[in-house]
């Protein structure tokens, strides 16, 4: 393995222009505005996992125009009193799959809302959520990131950001949380699910953005070698003539634009150098137009893997510093 972008002196003063679209904050208003018309309450419905220390709820909340999505609740067992919050978004192909999975958190003593990824969960954990798509569905490249690119409208990321933004309106509804501490995280696609959520939702203290994917899509698109920015360069390279199109759907869900609304909202970031799927530069150039507090884990021999374990540490130093002492 290599470098497969600039050095770091370079990424360090790396803040391409934005491609945003005038009506960005219109379409996200609008958005989210119509998911959350659809008045379904969250429900929670335990379950028995046989973990001694940890309370597990299944959830069903609504997402995008009120669909239902499914998540894993897990709390400290035992904790009197609310107790901050986290949302963990997945990687592109997971989904929630077993609550085994998700311990560290509510183990620190943090109430921890998994939400599923609409569609997917057949690539390396498994899901539970399809995803019903309310608009006629054009040619795409097999995956799902050209899944309704032509039309910003009928994108499935418009559908998984509106998911994101209400998984967390969810969990300020779930018993014993404190929906004044809540932050949110993820890693690779699930780290452009908190970074757009970090600038789209309310009164967020925080977000855990590691490595994250649907950041400046032009520049990824010409560097990253490993899926899934290779599905967009597949479909443009037989859809010649609407690539266009596929940019300006590109720009509502760019993680720059939702960086440059992250005000208040405090971020730690994490990059590997050596990274071929979601390359340091485009990691950079969202850090840098990043609106809220900041600071950067780089890992200079990791590829998308990051910092794995030693990351895991510096997220909980940084949710005690950002939400206070747990539960």
């Amino acid at each position: 393995m290599a470098l497969v972008d600039w050095p770091l002196a370079e990424l360090e003063a790396y803040a391409p222009a934005r491609e945003e679209p005038d009506d960005f904050d219109g379409f996200w208003a609008r958005t989210l505005a119509e998911a959350r018309s659809h008045q379904t309450a969250p429900t929670f419905s335990a379950v028995d996992c046989g973990l001694s220390t940890i309370e597990v709820s299944d959830v069903t909340f609504p997402g995008f125009a009120g669909q239902p999505i499914r998540g894993w609740y897990l709390r400290p067992r035992g904790v009197a009193g609310p107790v901050p919050g986290v949302v963990t978004y997945i990687g592109y192909g997971g989904g929630r799959s077993l609550p085994h999975d998700w311990l560290v958190l509510p183990s620190a003593g943090y109430a921890t809302l998994v939400m599923d990824s609409r569609g997917q969960g057949g690539g390396f954990l498994p899901g539970d959520t399809p995803d019903a798509i309310p608009y006629p569905v054009d040619p795409q490249f097999p995956g799902f990131m050209t899944r309704g690119i032509l039309d910003p409208e009928a994108y499935y990321y418009r559908r998984l950001v509106t998911d994101a933004v209400r998984a967390v309106d969810a969990l300020r509804a779930a018993p014993g949380v404190d929906p004044s501490r809540i932050a949110v995280g993820g890693a690779s696609q699930g780290g452009g699910l908190a970074l757009a959520v970090a600038g789209l939702a309310s009164n967020l203290v925080a977000a855990m953005i590691d490595v994250p994917f649907l950041c400046h899509w032009r520049r990824a698109m010409n560097v990253a070698t490993e899926g899934p920015y290779p599905e967009l360069v597949g479909y443009c390279r037989i859809q010649r003539r609407r690539v266009d199109q596929v940019f300006r759907t590109l720009s509502y869900v760019d993680g720059m634009n939702f960086a440059a609304r992250a005000q208040g909202v405090a971020a730690l970031f994490s990059v590997g150098l050596m990274d071929p799927v979601c390359p340091p530069s485009t990691v950079y150039a969202a850090y840098h137009h990043y609106a809220g507090p900041k600071r950067m884990s780089v890992w200079p021999y990791n590829g998308h893997e990051g910092g794995q374990t030693h990351q895991v540490a510096a997220h909980l130093d940084f949710l005690r510093e950002s939400l206070g002492a747990a539960g």
